[in-house]
């Protein structure tokens, strides 16, 4: 008796293509539709068991229903001049009423029961041209991303987006940290000149027996000097660290 014709409906029907580059996993998915009242069992076998791997590789379709089916083909060298001679096949039958146990009924079945289908398989290597689009076009949805929409479809603001900076925002941020460093620079120099201030004072004072104030007044006076001096640098580095972390922020969102 011959087999009945595959009831399942299979998307593609009878290739399986795969687009590489072939350096990383490449998933192609079979689609696998129940247009019958009835329930069915399928299985998904393969000539190159070790070249993929396929989830799911068995199970029941319900009535009316459909499943979709990762097939996973692993990293190799791909070679121009190899012609693909892989094979899958979709195994399927109807689904018994009663059925408890899915392997049993595939080890009872008959062969008259049983339906498949075949698929090829087959491997497309981009043209040098299609990665440079693929990369312009990366490269122009990084730089310009969609505006984000309400529920409503309205647009928000660009202020409410923080995935990018304009031009404008990163002229005025990059402008802001040059005049934080000069102003650092101008802090460093300025208590360089504290202290060589300080030095000349206390060498007139050690070599002019003069009356002068207690040494206690004028070390409080010349710390005094120094500490404004560190508070304020600490402050303009303060500053600037918080400028470069809200830089750092933004460009990972």
């Amino acid at each position: 008796m011959a087999r009945q014709e595959q009831v399942l409906v299979l998307e593609p029907q009878h290739e399986l293509r795969f687009r590489g580059p072939f350096t990383d996993v490449v998933t192609a998915t079979l689609k696998l539709g129940n247009p019958t009242d009835r329930n069915v069992c399928f299985k998904v076998k393969t000539t190159a068991p070790r070249r993929y791997c396929v989830r799911p590789n068995s199970g029941v379709i319900d009535a009316g229903d459909s499943v979709n089916v990762s097939v996973m083909l692993q990293p190799f060298d791909y070679d121009p001049n190899e012609k693909s001679k892989h094979k899958f096949m979709v195994q399927s039958m109807l689904a018994p009423y009663d059925m408890t146990d899915m392997e049993g009924v595939w080890k009872e079945a008959k062969p008259e029961e049983l339906m498949d289908s075949k698929l090829r398989c087959a491997f497309d290597m981009p043209l040098e041209n299609d990665k440079t689009h693929d990369s312009d076009s990366l490269q122009q949805s990084v730089s310009s991303p969609a505006p984000v929409k309400t529920e409503h479809g309205a647009p928000l603001p660009k202020s409410a987006t923080s995935a990018a900076l304009d031009d404008g925002e990163v002229k005025k941020i990059m402008e802001e940290c040059k005049r934080l460093q000069m102003e650092v620079q101008r802090l460093r120099e300025e208590n360089k000149q504290i202290r060589e201030d300080d030095v000349l004072r206390k060498r007139k004072v050690t070599s002019v027996p003069a009356p002068h104030p207690p040494a206690s007044s004028s070390s409080m006076a010349t710390s005094g000097v120094m500490e404004e001096g560190l508070s304020t640098r600490l402050l303009a580095f303060c500053v600037l660290f918080f400028v470069l972390g809200v830089i750092i922020g933004k460009l990972a969102l």
